[in-house]
Parts: structure tokens; sequence; C-alpha cells
């Protein structure tokens, strides 16, 4: 009897297993796609094989407004299409202890400002987030933008930099006009 028991429990515990595991398969299948983020140090290597522009979303982990663009606007279907199509997309914490090497030069922690200096460069000391800033393909800044946006206006923002509107002189206000009449 214990035989058979230990028999029937161990058919149970497999056929659960399966199903579990079919579960877990459906729903890793089903997850919808995701920004490619990458360091900065990660970047810079990749854009000297292949030229892209850069963002590079400054955040900390305790600013609520970086958070909700976390779980927002970086997971818009359309931005992250654009994003892993045009850009490389870098993830900077601000508050990194670690050391950070960009273009050639060491960026540490600064205990007394509680930042990392490259953060602190790429933002001009003014330490707001969430902060993006662009960077063109020699790893020069392009512009910053302070404040969460949504989904719809990183859209537009990201096509904005990346069909290079901003070389030919044109307001971002300018190609929005222009970009919802497409």
């Amino acid at each position: 009897m214990k035989i058979l028991l230990s028999f029937v429990f161990a058919s149970f515990a497999l056929v659960g297993s399966r199903f579990w595991n079919q579960d877990k398969k459906e729903t890793s299948a089903g997850e919808s796609p995701s920004i490619q983020w990458m360091s900065i140090e990660q970047a810079e290597e990749a854009c000297a094989k292949k030229p892209r522009k850069i963002f590079v979303d400054v955040y900390t982990g305790w600013c609520g407004w970086c958070k909700k663009m976390d779980a927002s606007t970086f997971k818009d279907p359309e931005v992250v299409k654009y994003v892993n199509e045009k850009f490389y997309a870098v993830k900077l914490d601000a508050e990194q202890r670690g050391n950070i090497i960009f273009r050639g030069k060491v960026y540490k922690y600064n205990a007394g400002r509680e930042v990392n200096e490259l953060a602190a460069t790429l933002l001009n000391g003014q330490m707001n987030y969430p902060t993006l800033v662009y960077l063109d393909e020699k790893l020069n800044v392009i512009q910053t933008m302070e404040g969460y946006v949504d989904g719809k206006q990183f859209d537009l923002i990201l096509h904005y930099f990346g069909q290079e509107a901003y070389k030919k002189k044109t307001s971002l206000e300018d190609f929005k006009a222009q970009y919802k009449k497409k």
C-alpha cells in the first residue's frame, strides 16, 4: 500500500511540475520586448564598432518618477522598438559608488555630494531626476531633458533626435506638428 501511495504521489508531482513548467514557458514567451539596456562603458564600446546615438537615463533608486518611467514609458512598445533599432540605451544610477570609465576618464563617487562624477558631468551639476541625456555618435552631449515623460512624448523626442531634426535647427514644437501629420 505504501508503494502504491508513493507511486501515486510521484505521478501527481511529475504531472504538476510539467504543467507548472508549461505555464512558466508560456508566460516568458508572452512577455513583451524590452529595451536592451547597457552600461555607459558597453555603449561606448558598441558605438565604436557600430555608431549610433545614445540615450542615457540618469536616475536614482529613491526617485518615484524614475520608477514610473521604468514601469510605463520604457515599456511602451513603440518606444522599445525605436530605441532598440536606433539607439544604445544606458541606465546610469547617479548615486553609483563604483568607478565608471567613459571617454578614457575615470569617474568616481563623490561622497560629499552623494553622486557619481559622471552623472554630475552629464547633468552639468543640475542633479534632477529623472534626466535623459542624448549623445551623438561621437559621445558628445546633444541635449539633456529633465523630468518624467510618458511613452507618447518620449517616442516623439526619440524621433526628433533619431531623425536629426535638431541638426536642422527645427524646434521640438515644430517637429511635433510635422510628426503628428505622419
